[in-house]
């Protein structure tokens, strides 16, 4: 095990050194690529959108077979292609942007494949092993809907793989909407057309609103304005800005009532000299599977037997889009760590063993129990 796991904390450090930032993956992919043909997986290729796939097929001789099981891990990263990725290492850690979130996802596709080869057990399906693109920002999770829609729900499972979720199991898909908000006025001289409106100004008093409200943390709920931009130079009255707006909820209700009230408050930000506008950028859509279900208490058995304590989370994942189709799909993680989408990323390297055994328990039992989880 410990060869194993060097060779899979190696893979995600030369995954890493790839930038990747949502919408510019092509040059990770095609590295994943190559090494899923050079791993001799059946049908690699790539599709319309930039995903990755490779298949280890079930043996020509069965006749029967079970419905495939798809493993992904998502290449982007939220870093800018300038982003310096030179990596520190220090003893248990490993320091270095998007590292954890998600290189080393997609280097535990491969320690997958050599562990699960390794076991030479009788599959009871195929497995496609899958590097998508678009699950940060804005990728509004379009790999992972393609993904879908090429397999649909003919499948056993859809295990998702994040680097720094070990122990944490994802069986709740956070509702996600995404808007670019933006104001127009006529602009002007900071001093001699002063008391004219400022679009900048404008949608700093819609942030001041949309901070003040009073969310629910049963379910839980969240905005988030993460970025603002408008303006030509600081002595003109800007006649134009936006600003990304995130929001999000565990709660269907809770979300759609936020919806509402944010739209409102964007209407109502509109005069004769101002011109508000919302425009929709990234909608992710919620799912549940319930923690009942035979696929969720197999994941917590396995992290179990690994002596970790199972915790079941909700986020906005790649798994939003099978669950939300009422698919059987789970996240687990790999390894532990921190600074997750900051500069000061770092992974654990003692728990990836952990990681990797707590996944090849519950890939052999999948194939082990077959199509009982759709």
């Amino acid at each position: 095990m410990d060869d194993l796991v060097k060779r899979v904390i190696e893979l995600a450090i030369q995954t890493q050194q790839i930038p990747a930032p949502t919408f510019d993956e092509g040059k990770r992919a095609d590295f994943i690529c190559a090494l899923f043909a050079r791993e001799g997986l059946d049908h690699v290729s790539k599709d319309d959108v930039g995903n990755v796939y490779g298949c280890l097929k079930v043996p020509d001789s069965r006749s029967e077979v079970a419905k495939p099981l798809i493993i992904s891990a998502h290449l982007d990263t939220v870093f800018p292609l300038d982003t310096d990725l030179r990596i520190a290492r220090e003893p248990g850690q490993i320091h270095g942007p998007g590292l954890g979130d998600n290189s080393l996802g997609v280097a535990a596709l491969f320690g997958l494949l050599w562990m699960l080869r390794d076991a030479k057990l009788e599959r009871a399906g195929d497995i496609w092993f899958v590097a998508n693109v678009g699950e940060e920002g804005l990728g509004d999770l379009r790999g992972m809907k393609r993904v879908v829609e090429r397999f649909g729900g003919d499948v056993q499972v859809y295990l998702v793989l994040e680097g720094l979720a070990l122990g944490h199991i994802y069986h709740r898909a956070v509702g996600v909407k995404r808007y670019r908000v933006t104001a127009r006025t006529t602009g002007g001289h900071s001093w001699s057309d002063y008391g004219k409106p400022s679009a900048i100004h404008e949608l700093a008093k819609l942030v001041v609103q949309f901070s003040s409200l009073k969310l629910p943390s049963q379910p839980r709920t969240t905005m988030n304005v993460g970025k603002i931009s408008g303006g030509t130079s600081v002595n003109v009255i800007a006649s134009e800005a936006n600003l990304d707006l995130d929001l999000r909820s565990e709660g269907d209700e809770s979300l759609a009532e936020l919806i509402s009230t944010v739209e409102q408050l964007i209407h109502n930000a509109n005069t004769p000299e101002v011109r508000v506008e919302a425009e929709v950028i990234g909608q992710r859509p919620a799912g549940y599977i319930d923690p009942s279900h035979p696929l969720i208490e197999l994941a917590e058995d396995c992290v179990r037997e690994v002596r970790l304590t199972p915790i079941l989370t909700a986020g906005s994942t790649d798994a939003n889009v099978p669950l939300s189709k009422g698919f059987p799909a789970v996240v687990l993680g790999v390894s532990t760590g921190g600074g997750a989408h900051t500069v000061h990323e770092f992974i654990n390297t003692e728990p990836v063993a952990l990681g990797m055994e707590q996944l090849v328990k519950f890939v052999q039992r999948v194939w082990k129990y077959g199509n009982k989880f759709t």
